[in-house]
């Protein structure tokens, strides 16, 4: 198994997981469900965790890549400057997760609560554009979208004849 595969296979982990607790914890605050709102922010804690492995599997995979044709290395600095970013933020979500379980109580609760579910939605919002811009690196097609090129276009210093 190579880097790239195994930083691809990880990085779902955080994003879906992020989503997931987000929604469940929105669901738990809105039917003021207890065992909901605690089953989120033990998923946030786990995601927390979960994410620093696929930060530390993106360096070996960036060497492994980044010397292909058709890898775009802007696109990989981009997407590395918003990992950490967003890992600052999961990891941010993870520990306020874990003091809300045990320091949140009474009235506190739900305003902990409601701390918590911002947090995970702006959270949610910078794990979304770090993907996006990850799935960049190696599908020119996404590149194209991001950039409003049409389809067909052919990028900078990409024709057939190698002109630039």
């Amino acid at each position: 198994m190579t880097w790239p595969h195994l930083h691809l296979m990880l990085n779902h982990v955080p994003v879906l997981g992020a989503v997931f607790g987000f929604l469940l914890l929105a669901y738990g605050v809105w039917r003021k469900n207890e065992t909901l709102q605690r089953a989120a922010l033990w998923s946030f804690a786990i995601v927390a965790l979960a994410a620093v492995p696929v930060y530390l599997t993106g360096e070996p995979a960036e060497e492994a890549v980044e010397h292909l044709a058709g890898t775009g290395t802007q696109m990989i600095e981009a997407h590395q400057e918003a990992a950490l970013v967003s890992l600052i933020a999961i990891e941010l979500l993870g520990v306020v997760a874990l003091a809300t379980l045990w320091l949140a109580r009474g009235p506190w609760m739900r305003r902990a609560m409601n701390a918590t579910l911002a947090i995970a939605f702006a959270t949610v919002g910078l794990m979304a554009w770090t993907a996006n811009l990850g799935g960049q690196i190696r599908r020119p097609e996404l590149r194209q979208a991001a950039t409003g090129q049409q389809q067909g276009e052919a990028d900078e210093g990409d024709h057939e004849d190698g002109r630039p």
